[in-house]
């Protein structure tokens, strides 16, 4: 097997110098990444090893100290910090075009307007200046330049760059798709958010954060609204000196598949379900053993990173991505930014509340954050305290809702849903305004176009059609 992937690797290797539409750094990441692939370095886990973390490896946030009540104190500690946002997601699952961050989310604000002003408020408030970073992909960059002029006369800095660009190889001959003649977009891939630590690198933005004096970074998704700056876990992690911290929120039955921090050999690290033992999934699966799990909320000290990726040490799991483009099967090789949590010294999870966690990912998720369910304030989407149940109702909407314009139209306003636990919605349904609904409600058109009046309280109905209203 060594010869045939060498040989595999060597015709990857020539044909991936002859394409110029990118640069030597990404040439030689490409490369690297299919190497580590083809040796088949990665290591099983061994499930008896694993330890469940204890509250000095995931500290429990309510034990964090006061953030300093002083405003300069509180100012000094944000002069070292950065955000950025990963901006390489399209729309596209929700019927959008451009980037996912550019999604109207409530009254009118996209994602990225929310996370400009609320930087700025930061900014405001203490005298400080704190930059926003924004992570492209090649699918983003033209529109995000053109989106982030709006915000030149903003009191933020915002800086963006692109995550590297791999070619996808062809499965059958693995030589890269590029070579074949398909030199547009379907020919290439991001490779993942690990792609965060050298990107910054390369991109010259790692060495200018640090010659401004900055020291960490926190990087979260920009479609989780609940991925604020923490002035506690700020001030936690530069006094204890920690290079890396992974937020995590404890499971609920929605979240079972979602990686998990534990202990093994003496080092906190990432446990992903595809890494999981077939025998051993439905334990991954459970609350019990494994109670939290990631956000992908990351705090890491920006000098540790350049460290790591100069000695090329940032070696997380690789997630093979198989996928078809225009009836060729191709192959993308992925990593994930929280796989690195391995490599930094003391690092630590933080069991953050999971108002820390409201990410957008469906219009489902929509439905909630433009509900009675939040508020808007500064910027900040709050959930609404008149809700006494700590987790947020469930909601599934059928294929009718999928599209934002869709879901849009058939809601001539959203409904109120602070007493809702759980809403199906099946077929060609549409809601009038005004309507509450409360505990478990089961909305089915089974025969045509089923209108909810204007003004209807439904409260645990089952619904199938006209007659049930």
């Amino acid at each position: 097997m060594a010869v045939a992937a060498d040989v595999k690797l060597e015709g990857l290797r020539a044909a991936t110098d002859k394409l110029d539409q990118i640069s030597e750094n990404e040439k030689s990441g490409f490369i690297s990444l299919v190497s580590r692939y083809l040796s088949g370095e990665a290591e099983q886990i061994e499930w008896s090893k694993i330890q469940t973390p204890t509250d000095e490896v995931v500290v429990p946030y309510d034990t964090l100290s006061a953030a300093p009540e002083d405003l300069n104190e509180t100012k000094k500690l944000l002069d070292k910090l950065v955000v950025l946002k990963l901006n390489g997601g399209l729309g596209t699952t929700m019927g959008c075009t451009g980037p996912k961050s550019v999604i109207e989310v409530r009254n009118g604000f996209t994602f990225l307007d929310l996370i400009v002003i609320q930087i700025e408020s930061l900014n405001k408030k203490y005298g400080c200046n704190v930059p926003l970073l924004l992570m492209n992909s090649f699918n983003t960059h033209d529109d995000t330049q053109k989106i982030v002029e709006k915000y030149s006369n903003s009191n933020i800095e915002i800086h963006t760059f692109n995550q590297s660009q791999y070619p996808r190889i062809v499965t059958e001959d693995f030589l890269p798709l590029p070579s074949k003649g398909k030199t547009g977009k379907d020919g290439w891939y991001p490779p993942g958010h690990g792609d965060v630590f050298p990107s910054l690198n390369n991109s010259g933005k790692l060495d200018t954060l640090l010659a401004q004096g900055k020291e960490y970074v926190f990087v979260a998704n920009s479609d989780n609204l609940g991925a604020i700056v923490d002035i506690k876990i700020l001030n936690h992690l530069i006094h204890n000196q920690n290079e890396y911290c992974m937020e995590v929120t404890p499971k609920t039955l929605a979240d079972v598949k979602g990686g998990t921090l534990i202990s093994y050999e003496g080092r906190v690290q990432l446990l992903e379900i595809a890494q999981v033992p077939d025998e051993h999934v439905n334990e991954f699966k459970s609350i019990e053993k494994f109670k939290i799990f990631n956000t992908n909320n990351l705090w890491v000290n920006l000098k540790a990173i350049k460290r790591l990726v100069e000695a090329e040490a940032l070696k997380m799991e690789i997630i093979p991505n198989p996928k078809e483009v225009d009836g060729v099967k191709v192959l993308q090789l992925e990593t994930a930014a929280g796989a690195a949590i391995r490599f930094f010294e003391k690092a630590i999870g933080i069991n953050v509340p999971r108002s820390r966690f409201l990410p957008v990912k469906a219009t489902s998720d929509l439905l909630l954050v433009q509900s009675d369910l939040y508020t808007l304030v500064d910027g900040f989407v709050i959930r609404n305290p008149a809700r006494t149940n700590p987790s947020n109702p469930s909601i599934e909407l059928g294929p009718e809702f999928k599209k934002v314009a869709n879901f849009l139209a058939r809601f001539k306003s959203i409904p109120s849903i602070v007493e809702l636990d759980t809403l199906k919605v099946s077929g060609d349904v549409w809601f009038g305004s005004g309507v509450t609904l409360k505990g478990k409600v089961t909305i089915t058109a089974k025969s045509g176009k089923l209108e909810i009046p204007d003004g209807a309280v439904l409260e645990n109905k089952h619904i199938n059609g006209p007659e049930d209203l």
